[in-house]
């Protein structure tokens, strides 16, 4: 398998800080803007850009995790005893701007099933969709509203975001069968 470093510690650390300006513009600042991450990644993500938002603007943002387990639509397929984590939203959602974040928008279907979690918990003025990453091969009519960076990829490419917080390194990578 040929491993191909795709973004470093620096450029991670930069996409973060062009995503959050992006973010903060779109938005003409942080009235009602909240951050909810996708568990694993996309909740550390988005405590990171909270922490750039604060930094640019020194005003802190409220940041939800939410756990899609239990959304998912090949739920019964994914594992015997499928692992659910916490879902952590401790602030109303209700006319609330959502800045949704993830670390590799794929399929789709994780998002949709967020977007199916989130409405559980309120009715938000507008949910926009950060990732990191956007590989392609959509199933389902998506986007990201802010994007790290385009990744095209083939089927049989991995695409890993690996975060300090889990990983103990920052980047991502891209793992591609050696051609025989």
């Amino acid at each position: 398998m040929e491993k191909i470093q795709i973004m470093n510690e620096a450029a991670l650390e930069r996409t973060m800080t062009r995503l959050a300006h992006e973010i903060l513009d779109r938005n003409k600042g942080t009235q009602d803007l909240v951050l909810v991450g996708i568990k694993r990644r996309g909740d550390i993500l988005a405590r990171r850009l909270a922490c750039k938002i604060r930094e640019i603007t020194k005003k802190s943002l409220k940041v939800g995790t939410l756990d899609i387990t239990l959304y998912r639509d090949d739920f019964t397929t994914i594992a015997a005893q499928p692992v659910v984590h916490k879902t952590e939203i401790n602030f109303n959602l209700n006319g609330k701007k959502v800045i949704l974040v993830d670390d590799v928008l794929f399929t789709g279907r994780t998002i949709r099933a967020a977007i199916d979690e989130l409405i559980d918990f309120g009715r938000p003025a507008l949910i926009q969709l950060v990732v990191l990453i956007d590989r392609g091969h959509r199933e389902l009519p998506i986007r990201a509203d802010y994007v790290g960076k385009n990744l095209p990829t083939s089927l049989k490419e991995i695409v890993a975001v690996r975060l300090k917080e889990l990983d103990k390194a920052d980047e991502v990578v891209i793992t591609r069968e050696e051609k025989a």
